[in-house]
């Protein structure tokens, strides 16, 4: 082989300050669309995400030349300082520390994808998978 091959799958999901519903509809599409500028940036092919107005979910093919912690960090950080100082100035806006990562095979790619894609009625629905949240304890 000359050249490396990998084929890294990652599910992250974090959440909003104090699980504040701060993702509200009127900026749902710009925060998903700073999130997907970003992991673009950071050489992530993006999959899938969603989430609802406390948490948001990320599905992406993942590059082997960055950690997650990192690559989290960036994400986050970019994507607070976007709402920050372009959608909402002056007003708070801030995600928790923690998030949690899920590695994903190849087959299970189209299940977590449309997992993520209708976040909304899995939670309206009671049909959430608890794994794949990051619930309060």
């Amino acid at each position: 082989m000359r050249a490396s091959f990998t084929q890294l799958y990652v599910h992250y999901v974090w959440a909003t300050w104090d699980r504040l519903p701060l993702i509200t509809p009127d900026i749902q599409k710009q925060v998903y669309g700073a999130i997907i500028r970003e992991s673009e940036q950071l050489k992530c092919t993006v999959i899938a995400i969603g989430g609802i107005e406390d948490h948001v979910h990320l599905l992406t093919g993942f590059p082997p030349t960055m950690s997650i912690s990192e690559l989290v960090k960036q994400i986050k950080g970019s994507s607070s300082h976007f709402i920050t100082h372009e959608i909402k100035p002056g007003e708070f806006f801030k995600w928790q520390g923690s998030y949690g990562a899920f590695t994903v095979s190849h087959d299970a790619i189209d299940n977590i994808a449309n997992y993520i894609r209708n976040q909304a009625a899995h939670h309206s629905q009671k049909s959430i998978i608890p794994t794949w949240e990051l619930t309060p304890k």
